[in-house]
């Protein structure tokens, strides 16, 4: 249980320190690090020339390539490291970078503070930082609906699945799942060019996330202050969003928040029908980004709280 001490210990230094603007302006970030490997794989293998089977081999073979190599080093780092406290500390230590805690918190409140002030500009501005859908076409409940969707999902694929994997292997497990979790960031979405390429990226990335997604759902629950509307629409809503795991931490988000999200959404000129998650219910404000952040930091307490009984107890 050594690794579950060291997860709590990273979630604390993150809690505490985030990952400083100065250290990022000299040594960059390991998933930048691990984003300049796979673009410069994407260049390399991702032919246009090539046809779709050949494509998608090549992009098997570079995601298992970018997961091997961050396992390794993962698995190198830790076998340097003697087991009991020390072992907890300097893992914790080197984890820290990967687990988004205060990143996430601080860039959603960024949303809330314009968009309470009544400065669409401005929130409009904070939350293009987070998703990728125009800002330009989003009002008061477009933006707070996104800013609460992107805090929900990335609660699960940045802080509780990197620590889930954390907990269960070490350094490897984290590496390994940040490696998967950039991958698909970068090349596991459905556009002309990474359609094939990157389908074994967006797969991987599935399968990783499937419990940690449905973990943060039932934590989301387990807080919110309507733990009931939480449960049934997450049972009831999950399953109807377009991601097998998104739909988890977003569905028991807009249940304890009483909102609904998701919906009909515009990317890139384009209108994407999706469904709603809580449909009947009211669109969000700005009051309720503040409330989600809330139910968002017990959340994570509970899990730091969880895996310190885990691993002290």
């Amino acid at each position: 249980m050594e690794f579950a001490g060291a997860m709590a210990v990273a979630m604390a230094v993150d809690a505490l320190l985030g990952w400083p603007s100065w250290l990022f302006a000299r040594i960059g970030h390991p998933v930048t690090w691990l984003g300049w490997l796979i673009a410069a794989i994407d260049t390399a293998w991702n032919r246009a020339s090539d046809p779709p089977a050949l494509r998608r081999a090549a992009g098997v073979a570079g995601a298992l390539a970018v997961i091997a190599l961050a396992v390794a080093l993962g698995l190198g780092l830790q076998s340097l490291i003697p087991s009991g406290w020390i072992q907890i500390m300097l893992v914790g230590i080197l984890a820290w970078p990967l687990v988004a805690l205060r990143s996430l918190h601080d860039h959603v409140a960024a949303v809330a503070a314009p968009l309470r002030d009544g400065d669409i500009a401005a929130a409009r501005d904070a939350v293009s930082r987070i998703v990728g859908r125009d800002p330009a076409a989003l009002d008061e409940a477009g933006i707070a609906r996104a800013a609460i969707e992107s805090l929900a999902e990335n609660a699960s694929d940045g802080i509780v699945a990197p620590v889930f994997w954390g907990a269960l292997f070490g350094l490897p497990g984290i590496l390994g799942y940040k490696a998967v979790n950039t991958l698909d960031s970068m090349i596991g979405h459905r556009s002309e060019r990474h359609e094939a390429f990157g389908w074994a990226a967006a797969r991987i990335d599935d399968v990783a996330n499937f419990i940690p997604a449905r973990l943060t759902g039932f934590l989301f629950v387990m807080l919110a202050p309507r733990r009931s509307e939480a449960l049934s629409c997450m049972t009831r809503d999950a399953r109807r969003h377009r991601s097998p795991n998104a739909g988890w931490p977003e569905a028991a988000m807009a249940g304890g928040l009483g909102v609904r999200l998701s919906g009909p959404r515009i990317y890139h000129g384009s209108v994407t029908n999706e469904p709603w998650l809580n449909e009947g219910a009211r669109d969000p404000r700005a009051s309720d980004i503040d409330e989600a952040l809330t139910l968002y930091r017990r959340a994570m307490l509970l899990l730091a709280g969880l895996l310190a009984v885990l691993a002290f107890a």
